[in-house]
C-alpha cells in the first residue's frame, strides 16, 4: 500500500517510471533488494513516512539516483550528486561494445573521455582488471565525484585507474598514449544547444556536460581528432551521441581516413545512440 501510494505522488508528477521509482525507493529505505519487496508484507510507520518524504522529493524531479546518493552502470555502482553527469542505462550498450572489441586483447589500453563520475572508466576496470584503464575529465565539481569513486575502486582493491585533468579541446593532449590506445570510449556533452530537456537533466545535470554546442558536435569533433592519434592501430572507437545525430556523426569520423569500419548502433528503442569505427590497420 505504501509503495502505491508513492507510485501515485510519482506518477501525479509526471515522473516517466513511477512504479519502478517508488519500488526502488522503498527498497532504499528497508535497505533491501527490489525483487525482496513482495516478501516484506508490513513495515512501521516510520519505514512508510520515509518513504513518502523520499517520493515526495522525487515528485520535484530531483533524480532518483541523486536521492539514493548512487547510479549503476554495468558491473559498477558509483555515487553521484549535484555538479556530475548522471550515468544513463543506454552508455550499458557503449560498454557491451567495447568490451567485446577488447574481447582478444591482452592488457588492453583503455582512455574514457569527459569521464565525470568516472562509470564508465570504472566499469571497464572492473570487467577487465587486466586492463590500463585512463580517464580525462576537466570540471571541478566533476573531479570531485571522480576522485571519490576512483578511489572507492582503489579501496575495495581494484586497479588504480589513471586520471587526466584536462579538456579534451586541448592540443597536444595526452602525447604519452600516443598510438599506444586499444579502445577510446566517450558519452561527451552531445545536445544541441537549445534543446529542451526533462527537468531531472535541466535542473540537476551540469549544463557543461549535457548541451554540445550548436548542432551538439563540438566536443565530439574534438574527441574524433585526438582519438585518430591515440588508437593504436587496429584499435576501436566509440562514442555516444544525441538521437538526432544518426547521420551527421558517422559522417564526421568517415571524413577521416585513418577511421574505417565506421558503424551506427541504436539503443533499446531503436533511436540513433552511440558511433564506432576502428582505426585502419599498418600495412
Amino acid at each position: 500500500m505504501a509503495i502505491a501510494e508513492a507510485e501515485r505522488t510519482l506518477a501525479a508528477a509526471g515522473v516517466a517510471s513511477p512504479r519502478v521509482d517508488a519500488e526502488l525507493l522503498a527498497a532504499h529505505v528497508l535497505g533491501a533488494q527490489r525483487t525482496t519487496l513482495p516478501m516484506i508484507p508490513l513495515v512501521d510507520p516510520d519505514v512508510v513516512a520515509r518513504l513518502q518524504e523520499l517520493a515526495t522529493r522525487r515528485a520535484t524531479r530531483e533524480p532518483l539516483q541523486h536521492i539514493l546518493g548512487t547510479a549503476v552502470l554495468g558491473p559498477v555502482e558509483v555515487a553521484v550528486g549535484p555538479g556530475v553527469f548522471t550515468p544513463r542505462p543506454e552508455t550499458e550498450l557503449l560498454l557491451e561494445w567495447g568490451l567485446g572489441a577488447l574481447r582478444d586483447v591482452r592488457r588492453p589500453v583503455v582512455l574514457d573521455l569527459c569521464t565525470g563520475s568516472g562509470a564508465l572508466a570504472l566499469a571497464f576496470a572492473v570487467s577487465r582488471p587486466d586492463a590500463d584503464v585512463h580517464a580525462l575529465e576537466a570540471d571541478p565539481a566533476a573531479l570531485s565525484w571522480t576522485r571519490r569513486n576512483l578511489d572507492a575502486h582503489v579501496g575495495a582493491g581494484g586497479r588504480p585507474v589513471t586520471l587526466h585533468v584536462a579538456d579534451v579541446r586541448w592540443p597536444d593532449l595526452l602525447i604519452e598514449l600516443e598510438a599506444g590506445v586499444d579502445l577510446v570510449v566517450c558519452n561527451p556533452p552531445y545536445v544541441p544547444d537549445g534543446t529542451p530537456v526533462p527537468p531531472e537533466v535541466e535542473r540537476w545535470d551540469p549544463p557543461g556536460a549535457v548541451f554540445g554546442g550548436p548542432d551538439g558536435t563540438e566536443i565530439i569533433q574534438a574527441v574524433v581528432r585526438g582519438a585518430t592519434g591515440w588508437l593504436r592501430h587496429g584499435g576501436s572507437l566509440a562514442i555516444e551521441h544525441d538521437d538526432t545525430h544518426g547521420e551527421s556523426v558517422p559522417a564526421l569520423l568517415r571524413r577521416r581516413r585513418t577511421l574505417a569500419e565506421v558503424t551506427e548502433h541504436t539503443d533499446l528503442t531503436g533511436r540513433p545512440r552511440f558511433v564506432t569505427a576502428r582505426r585502419v590497420p599498418s600495412r
